[in-house]
């Protein structure tokens, strides 16, 4: 009597792991939450000491000072800044074979500001995306660069969320009558799911997008919805530019508008429209329309 060979146990599949940099942060913490979905093996990095948990392991530190990096990865992903990243992929601390991380679309709007600085920071940008890019290409990296515009939707963005807290502050907000250039505010929910939409996206390999929202409106159209979304009736004023500008001194020496220099108010007038198509067409981008609520305008306790 013959007996049937022994089954061989099948082994599940071992997870894919990301590392992410910049986990705890505004766009990362949305990103976290859905690679936990897709059932990936995290190692995210922040400053902040934080809890792991079965799935995620929290390493404490940032490009220069984080320690226990795993040797290897399937992918990395950087939600920090870009011309720290890219520096610090140059070095090759861990191996690849897939790279996704934010910029930002000021590399274009920036760099002809009439602020030094900001020029300064359009410059960094450029220079860490050719640096990304050629790192990449030297070791066989495929790499994509995010771009998102106008960043809403966690509590933590420098514009929408400040502006809300200041209108809170005074009991109404003021603009200029020229602020009419166009904006394209983005939540950060849509840009995580823009990097897991790039992970099995060959057409996005070695290419850099821009990532506006899904919507486009006039500077001040887009205040009057922060306004709006707020629990309080907060009335937004518009005044004269003159008269906007020279009310705007004093404002600046009381600490009350820090984030409103001669260049961003320049940019009021401007349209900062980015074309969203080639990310439609090589990874499926859909992003929202513009319908922020106060929860997305808080910071967070």
């Amino acid at each position: 009597m013959t007996h049937p060979p022994p089954q061989t146990a099948q082994r599940a599949p071992s997870p894919l792991t990301a590392l992410v940099f910049g986990g705890s942060g505004q766009i990362g913490r949305p990103l976290l939450t859905r690679l936990a979905d897709a059932g990936w093996d995290v190692v995210a990095v922040s400053r902040d000491a934080r809890v792991s948990r079965a799935g995620l392991r929290w390493l404490r530190g940032d490009f220069s000072t984080a320690t226990g990096l795993p040797a290897g990865v399937d992918v990395i992903l950087s939600c920090g800044p870009l011309d720290a990243f890219a520096p610090w992929l140059a070095r090759g601390e861990v191996a690849c074979r897939r790279v996704i991380a934010f910029g930002s679309t000021s590399l274009e709007i920036k760099q002809h500001s009439g602020d030094a600085g900001e020029r300064g920071l359009a410059q960094r940008l450029r220079d860490a995306e050719a640096l990304l890019f050629d790192t990449a290409r030297q070791r066989g990296i495929d790499a994509t660069v995010l771009r998102p515009t106008l960043v809403y939707g966690a509590g933590r963005d420098a514009t929408l969320t400040r502006i809300a807290a200041l209108a809170m502050r005074l009991h109404g907000f003021a603009l200029p009558a020229d602020a009419t250039g166009l904006r394209q505010p983005v939540h950060v929910d849509d840009l995580a799911a823009a990097a897991i939409a790039c992970l099995d996206a060959p057409a996005t390999h070695g290419q850099a997008y821009a990532l506006p929202g899904g919507e486009t409106l006039p500077y001040r159209g887009m205040v009057a919805r922060v306004l709006a979304a707020l629990p309080a009736r907060l009335h937004l004023f518009t005044l004269p530019s003159p008269l906007f500008r020279a009310l705007l001194l004093p404002a600046r020496l009381a600490g009350l508008a820090s984030g409103f220099s001669d260049a961003a108010l320049a940019r009021m007038r401007e349209d900062l429209v980015f074309d969203a198509e080639p990310a439609r067409r090589d990874f499926g981008y859909a992003p929202r329309a513009f319908a922020p609520t106060a929860a997305m305008l808080t910071p967070p306790a």
